[in-house]
């Protein structure tokens, strides 16, 4: 369940779990295409995606390969914090290079995945932005070699 602001949950039903579904599998899928495959009007299909875009629950986006478009290297940064994640968390969002950022429990307090021009860039990002950050007291960094799997297809029926 998810808190559509100001506050009110959002259930999931099986149809909006498969207009999710569908629009995993092509985000240029027309509402009405969607609509004859669920049985719900073009209209309603357009009004369930906006729902669930407000919600925050989607984002319909373009995905690119980063090397395809220029940025060589690719990273995950693993941070050790002193004290309160969110400070550090918070700049770390803020910055255009890294694409995600998440809490974790184990050894490391955060990860961040940070995709860059090149190797200087990231040495630049990881000194100069990151390791300066109040609160960081350990950084490693583990360059991607190869990419195998990356999918934004999660099983949601």
């Amino acid at each position: 369940m998810v808190t559509e602001p100001p506050g009110r949950p959002i259930t999931l039903d099986a149809v909006s779990k498969r207009i999710i579904g569908l629009l995993q599998e092509d985000g240029r899928r027309a509402y009405a295409t969607i609509g004859k495959e669920v049985g719900l009007s073009e209209a309603a299909v357009r009004q369930r995606v906006q729902r669930l875009t407000d919600a925050g629950i989607i984002q319909i986006v373009a995905v690119s390969d980063p090397l395809q478009v220029g940025l060589l290297r690719q990273a995950m940064v693993a941070l050790t914090i002193e004290g309160s994640t969110r400070p550090v968390t918070d700049a770390l969002v803020a910055l255009e290079e890294i694409s995600y950022v998440v809490e974790v429990a184990g050894p490391y307090d955060v990860l961040c995945e940070v995709v860059c021009v090149d190797d200087a860039a990231l040495l630049d990002l990881v000194n100069n932005r990151i390791r300066s950050l109040p609160g960081v007291r350990r950084a490693e960094i583990q360059v991607y070699l190869s990419l195998r799997k990356q999918t934004y297809r999660w099983k949601t029926e």
